[in-house]
């Protein structure tokens, strides 16, 4: 098959960089920061001809700065737009060399509050790299940093292919893969992480490192669940295969007598979860505590969203779990194409949940079961939530179902994502108009919310945070693991590879901060 190309990345004036994966870590340097033009110029005269550099004065420099939820901004000085790797490299030395902190950015969907927390930093926007190239043979597809989930469905699928990717179209491919990835092929391929063949990294000093199961083993075992505090990723290599379907069902199930509906709706989920031996088909099941002002504005609806990879006739045993409960409205649409689901779901990157502008935050449970009393008291609490505070009507509550058969067959101490053995991704999810006081509301509501589901699952077990959705309190072993062997190798990745903590803005691994080396 020859090559299929989304947008070609000019390569004019970059270099291939590979080196040795150790380089020596001169310390970032304190030193005067420096006037808009020296930056100009020091940039502008070592970086391509098709990079960009964006000052606060700049047109763009707004639209390039916002993120998805204005919670997670911080203060950014200078926005570097990359071309080719070469450009990150010279945007992370020059970064070092005047002391400043720096991020890598794609669609900007973080939600951790770590994230704010840098200042007079440096934007390693990776935007215009979002291409999509598929080998030769038709096995593996070269995906730049900055493509995003929209991009890397129809590039492959007009080549008659599909990959494991997270079910949002806005949000970067690579950026989530990072911390695991969880989507609609997640029952037949795994975790978006889990089809990482290689990659290529650029470090905190600058240099270069191609990063496989067979150069730079450990980096690679680091990368695939921990990679945000290792490197930037400027493009990597992905496992990719003949679509198992052509045909996908999605089916939308309003319930707006949800009151009565809970305990009989979470016995399905659980009849249907069935211990995370879902059968792969079923993509995503999973319901929405919201508010549809077409019902009310003050009591909430469970919105039940299910897709399944197959035919209407095979879908429908699983879809009578839930019609047979009576839900107020069903919509229901067959036979659509792999590039069509997103759209259907509300999830295509025009949907409004990809709009910018309101505060979202996440604050992530992972389960082993659904508890309908937990759930019932969680339910209440969003209504309360609503109720006191109307200004939070935008808010979810959301219970992620995919099916884990592919991520199953991983091998849990191969990559450092530590919760393969959860069965169901719940999340908390206050959206609202930015305001500090409105902050310490969602925080307060969604501590109360995790306390209930974690009481109400599997006595003894730990808490577990997914690592893309976390809000940024969660301890180190609800992120990474409570095994100690992982976050004392994760410990070790980070003195060798990032001794200075270069990256530390997206969950750390090390949270302090004093310019020197150590954990």
């Amino acid at each position: 098959m020859h090559s299929l190309i989304l947008k070609a990345v000019a390569l004019l004036g970059c270099s291939s960089l590979f080196g040795p994966a150790i380089a020596r870590h001169p310390h970032p340097r304190a030193v005067a920061v420096p006037s808009s033009a020296d930056v100009q110029q020091l940039f502008g005269s070592q970086l391509s001809k098709n990079a960009a550099v964006f000052f606060p004065n700049s047109p763009q420099f707004g639209n390039l700065t916002d993120r998805w939820s204005p919670f997670t901004e911080g203060d950014t000085a200078v926005v570097i737009e990359p071309a080719c790797t070469e450009d990150i490299v010279v945007a992370v030395k020059l970064a070092n060399r005047f002391g400043l902190p720096f991020l890598a950015v794609n669609g900007g969907h973080g939600t951790t509050s770590s994230l704010n927390t840098i200042q007079r930093g440096v934007s390693i926007n990776l935007r215009a790299l979002n291409h999509v190239q598929i080998s030769q043979d038709g096995e593996s597809a070269l995906i730049g940093g900055g493509a995003n989930t929209h991009e890397v469905i129809n590039a492959l699928a007009a080549g008659g292919k599909a990959t494991a990717t997270t079910n949002g179209g806005c949000t970067g491919h690579i950026g989530p893969a990072l911390g695991g990835g969880f989507g609609r092929y997640m029952g037949y391929f795994g975790l978006v992480l889990d089809n990482i063949i290689d990659m290529t990294v650029v470090l905190a000093d600058g240099t270069v490192a191609h990063v496989s199961s067979t150069s730079n083993p450990d980096l690679y075992w680091g990368m695939k669940g921990a990679g945000q505090n290792f490197g930037i990723v400027a493009e990597a290599n992905f496992k990719i295969y003949d679509p198992p379907t052509s045909n996908w069902v999605y089916a939308e199930l309003t319930f707006a007598d949800a009151e009565h509906q809970i305990e009989p709706l979470f016995e399905a989920m659980n009849q249907l979860n069935s211990n995370g031996s879902q059968p792969r088909e079923l993509g995503t099941v999973y319901p929405i505590f919201t508010i549809n002002p077409q019902y009310s504005k003050t009591d909430p609806v469970i919105v039940l969203q299910f897709s399944y990879a197959g035919t209407p006739e095979q879908a429908q045993p699983w879809l009578d779990l839930f019609s047979n409960l009576h839900p107020t409205v069903v919509l229901k649409r067959d036979s659509l194409l792999p590039t069509e689901i997103q759209t259907a779901a509300s999830q295509d990157i025009d949907s409004p949940v990809c709009a910018s502008g309101s505060t979202w935050r996440l604050f992530p449970l992972g389960l082993k079961t659904y508890n309908a009393t937990a759930n019932r008291a969680v339910f209440n609490l969003y209504k309360q939530l609503i109720q006191e505070h109307p200004e939070f009507s935008g808010s979810v509550v959301q219970f992620e179902n995919y099916a884990l058969e592919g991520m199953r067959a991983i091998d849990a101490a191969s990559t450092a994502y530590a919760h393969r053995d959860d069965n169901i991704l719940v999340s908390f999810a206050p959206v609202y108009a930015p305001s500090k006081a409105s902050d310490a509301v969602a925080l307060d509501f969604a501590n109360k919310a995790r306390q209930i589901w974690h009481t109400g699952d599997t006595p003894g077990r730990q808490v577990t945070a997914y690592l893309n959705y976390a809000n940024g309190d969660e301890s180190l072993e609800a992120l990474y693991g409570y095994e100690s062997w992982r976050l004392g190798r994760l410990r070790a990745l980070k003195r060798r590879y990032d001794p200075y903590n270069r990256f530390r803005f997206f969950n750390p691994i090390r949270r302090n901060h004093d310019g020197h080396r150590g954990d």
